[in-house]
């Protein structure tokens, strides 16, 4: 059994599509970030970055639990862990972990960068509105060139972990300025994969306890005072 702690975002919904796909059994526990669950000292125990997603896997590797967090590393140990969604052959492997990599490290944290800008910021920047807005289109024409090449999915011909930790993060293309009728390949891509019934599951995991992050307290366990108490 997988204890998946989460959150309705797109991190969360990354990891609710995988175990979806999967089919492993597994057991929802919701770590409301508005409300501060992320930093209660147990859930530390178990995500050392007050982060969500993170899982407990009853069985480990070693027969024993083992707990992770970090989307992109859940993401390689439940393809490792199933035999799913990724390469064996070794080029095919770094295809798909060089595109992991590209949302882990640019496309989520520079489309939340947009997000927050052009939504939750209390102080519209233009300077920051124009830079994000910028970057996130400039990275979904990276993406958008990489599908025309392959005609369609990230890493190539075969649906895999690259594709399930990207879209989730261009749900909300809209909110990041973006407009998808200028990334055709996008748009086909993120039609095709809105169609699969498991990721239709996936975003529907918690998807009654979202709400607007905007009151006070949200903020500060967001985006203030509280994300950087010493604990």
């Amino acid at each position: 059994m997988i204890d998946l702690y989460t959150w309705p975002t797109p991190n969360g919904h990354k990891i609710h599509i995988m175990l979806e796909e999967c089919g492993l059994p597994y057991a929802v526990h919701p770590i409301d970030i508005g409300a501060g669950d992320q930093f209660a000292p147990w859930f530390l125990e178990i995500s050392p970055n007050n982060k969500m997603p993170a899982i407990v896997d009853s069985d480990g590797p070693d027969g024993k639990p083992m707990s992770l967090f970090e989307s992109g590393a859940i993401l390689v140990y439940l393809a490792g862990k199933t035999g799913k969604f990724m390469p064996r052959s070794t080029r095919g492997k770094y295809d798909v972990l060089q595109w992991l990599m590209w949302q882990m490290g640019g496309l989520g944290p520079m489309l939340g960068q947009a997000h927050h800008f052009r939504i939750y910021s209390p102080e519209k920047i233009p300077y920051a509105v124009e830079r994000y807005t910028k970057e996130a289109n400039r990275l979904y024409g990276v993406l958008d060139h990489q599908l025309a090449k392959t005609g369609a999915f990230v890493a190539g011909r075969q649906y895999t972990i690259a594709d399930m930790a990207i879209f989730p993060w261009t749900r909300s293309h809209a909110n990041q300025g973006v407009d998808l009728a200028e990334y055709p390949q996008v748009r086909r891509w993120f039609d095709t994969i809105s169609a699969r019934p498991a990721v239709q599951r996936g975003v529907k995991v918690l998807a009654d306890r979202r709400r607007p992050l905007i009151d006070d307290k949200a903020r500060q366990n967001l985006f203030g005072a509280n994300q950087y108490v010493k604990r």
